[in-house]
This record gives structure tokens, sequence and C-alpha cells, in this order.
């Protein structure tokens, strides 16, 4: 079975690596009189077994991020920078948390894993990010469903002790997999962080401060207590100092999982339907003509599963609907009464739902006699406010005016992405003045958003 996000989220971290401390011997049997296998035994230390259990979870990140630059005369040109970081796989089925800063804008992410554990270099995604808090959220693409070795969350990092010995696993240099230990050597640290060149600015106030050596390409990578217990997330290092590097704290980590980087307002993806905020995933609302209602979706049906994926909780369905991608077909399992359902599923641009949610309107982008690009109106939601006013498929959509308190402002979109951004911003019941253009005429119109 596939750890679970709620498992490594909860407070026990089951699979931890415990180390028991036992009283040093009495005597100690000279080198000479051991046997092989007892000299081995003797050099597998604490750390060592931390690096056996979190290597299979640690990834080498690769990305190509295309950077426009200025020659001399001042003509500008694009060019691929490659660069690297760490990550650490959370889930079973691939999901992996590293800083924002290593995949920033990147187009193409690579992810391999210590070779002799993995050989396959698999391409990864960007699901959602938050900058101000450095940290990213990537899925494997994983077709053949395989199952990656985890790292289990401490606890807590809010019973970290200075002077307590840790582990950081990462890529320096490219260098892959590299082990460095150390111990945490101050705590609650405030730092500020500037990149020029990648436009990066960050300022932190409760990082983890260690001496174990954290360079670049180590970041994104794990810090460890010695019972393999992932503490923190290594970000950052103090250029200007010897052995001073920095990690964000595991509590702060958890935080940021669950209230932004799993929320539903990440979702690429778009299915049409609203489920219950709790354990039981019952569909509390689908939308007519939308892909839940296409596939057969009723509000009552519980979800059980997406493909192979199932949901222990609330925060694994988060996951895995974060990670389905626009256009991609898949079944979703769900209990209807007595019975189990399998249905199929296909997911639209999230720009396409907000359209249709909020206008009730499919839209195309198409040439205009005039010149230019503007949005065909190519389907109507029949119980949608588009209907309510009489709009049809074939209408152009010339502008929509906004008339509130002080604002009376016309909007004209030219495509899909910026109609949908306009209409997400707008409170629910607000009067749009539409403008379309139907055989050559131009008819107004307002209409109430939903």
């Amino acid at each position: 079975m596939k750890p679970s996000l709620a498992v490594l989220l909860g407070l026990t971290a089951l699979g931890a690596l415990v180390l028991p401390l036992s009283a040093a011997p009495q005597e100690e049997t000279p080198l000479d009189q051991l046997t092989p296998t007892e000299r081995l035994e003797r050099r597998i230390t604490p750390e060592v077994l931390v690096c056996r259990a979190a290597t299979p979870a640690v990834v080498f990140i690769e990305t190509n991020t295309p950077r426009t630059y200025r020659d001399f005369w001042g003509r500008t040109f694009s060019q691929n920078n490659k660069s690297s970081g760490s990550g650490v796989v959370l889930t079973g089925d691939g999901f992996v948390v590293t800083n924002y800063h290593v995949v920033k804008d990147a187009k193409d992410i690579r992810i391999s894993f210590e070779k002799s554990i993995d050989e396959t270099v698999y391409v990864a995604d960007v699901l959602s990010f938050v900058p101000e808090e450095d940290l990213a959220l990537l899925k494997i693409r994983n077709p053949e469903d395989k199952i990656f070795g985890t790292v289990p969350m401490a606890p807590t990092s809010s019973d970290l002790m200075i002077g307590e010995p840790v582990v950081a696993i990462g890529n320096p240099y490219g260098h892959t997999h590299t082990v460095s230990v150390g111990i945490i050597s101050g705590l609650h640290r405030g730092i500020k962080i500037t990149d020029p060149n990648m436009g990066l600015k960050f300022e932190f106030d409760d990082l983890i401060q260690t001496d174990a050596s954290i360079n670049p390409g180590n970041s994104g990578g794990p810090l460890l207590n010695i019972n393999g217990e992932l503490i923190g997330i290594n970000n950052a290092v103090n250029q200007q100092a010897e052995n001073i590097g920095f990690a964000i704290p595991i509590d702060r980590v958890k935080v940021v999982l669950e209230e932004q980087l799993i929320s539903p307002d990440r979702y690429n993806a778009w299915l049409g339907m609203r489920t219950s905020e709790d354990d039981r995933l019952e569909v509390t609302e689908v939308l007519a003509g939308s892909p839940a209602a296409l596939g057969g979706m009723e509000p009552g049906d519980r979800i059980l599963a997406f493909g192979t994926s199932q949901f222990s909780g609330l925060d694994d369905y988060r996951l895995v609907r974060l990670a389905l991608r626009p256009g991609e077909q898949t079944e979703v399992r769900v209990a209807r009464g007595d019975s189990t359902l399998t249905l199929p599923l296909q997911a639209w641009e999230k720009s396409d739902g907000v359209i249709y949610e909020r206008l009730g309107v499919q839209v195309e982008r198409v040439a205009f006699s005039r010149g230019g690009k503007g949005l065909a109106i190519r389907s109507v939601r029949p119980d949608g406010p588009a209907a309510r006013i009489g709009l049809l498929p074939g209408d152009l959509i010339a502008a929509m005016r906004v008339r509130v308190g002080d604002l009376n402002r016309a909007f004209a979109f030219n495509n899909r992405f910026n109609l949908a951004g306009f209409l997400d911003r707008l409170q629910p019941d607000l009067e749009l003045d539409v403008e379309i253009r139907r055989e050559g005429q131009l008819y107004q119109g307002t209409v109430r958003l939903d």
C-alpha cells in the first residue's frame, strides 16, 4: 500500500528509524580478534543507518529554464539555463517537496534517484508553489505505478535541541546523493536572501541553523535527525561563512503543505463538482454539462479512488486531485448507496471551467472580421447566466463592463485565460454589462454571474 500524506502529516511518523541508546561495553574486544562480520557491524553507526533508510527517497532535480538576454547591440535572445537541486519524496506515488527557487520558471524537470536504487530518469510536473515560503510540490510522472521510497516526517520540530546531531543529503555541485553530518547549531534564525540574477528575494524568521555542509545543489533536500525523520528542508547557505547552513523546519513545511500547497484553489484541472471538506468525500454538487456530470457522477456519491489511487482521507484526495492534469482521461470509483461504480472522467482546463461555472459558456479564440483575435461562444449551459439573457453559440464577446461604486470600465478579452482571470476575481451575483456581436449586429445585455 502506498504511504499516504495523512500518515506523514500525523502526530506519529510510522516507519521512522528508531535507534535505542545502549551502554558501551565494559571491555572492548581487540580488533584482531573480531570476525570480518563483527568488524563491519562495528562500523554501522546511527548515521549510516539514517543514510540507508533515507537515500531511496532523496531525488536529484535537473531543470531547463529559458532566460532572455540582451547583447551589446541591444538585441535580445533566449537561452536555456540548466540548474540542479534536491528534493525528498513524501508519498509512495511520487509527490516530492523541494525549494521553490530550485524549479522557478522551469520548463523541463527531470528527477533521478541513486542509480543503485533506480536508474530511470523521470519527468516531473510542478503542481503548486508558495514563493514567499520557498517551497514547491512536484509530482513524478509514474506510468508504471511504481512505489517510491519515502522519508517519514518528524512529529514536530518544536523539540529540536541545539547540539543535536543531524544528517543532510543532497546533490551539491552535481555530486549526486552526497551526505554531510553535523549538529543543530541554532534555532529560530532570521535571514534575508537576495539573488538578482533569478529575481529571488526571501526573508525568513524561523530557520534551523546547522553546521552540516549545505552547498548549492543541496537546496530542497532533507535535513534528518538521528532517527531518520525529516526535520527540515535545506534551503540556504551563508556564502560568507564556513559551515553555516539553514533549513525550513518541518512544522512550517506541514502548515504550508496543508494550508497552501494542496488547497483546492491550486487545482489546475477542473471537474465541475464539489465535495464535502471531510474524510467522507461526499459529492455535494455537480454542475450540468461539466466533466463530472458527463461522466455520470451524482450528488451523494462518495469518492473512493481516482484510477489506481485510493484515499485514506481528505489530504490524500487533495494530493491526487492536484496531480490530475487537464485533458487527462481517468476513472473515478464511487460508492452510491450499496453499489460501487467506476465512471469515466476527463478533466478540463481550469480556465475553461471558471468561465463555464461563472458565465455558463464555453469559448474559443477566433479571428474577428476587422483583424485581431477575440472570443466566440462555443456552447451555452442551459441553466447558466448566459442562457438566461439569450446568448447563443457563435456570438462574439465584444466587451464586458463593470459598474461597481466609482468603477465604470469596459474590458475586452483576446484569450480565455484573461477572461477566466477576470471572472474569477468578481463576486457571485455581480451584474455585468455584456456586448456581443451576432451576424454583424452589436447587442447589449446585463448578466448576473453565478
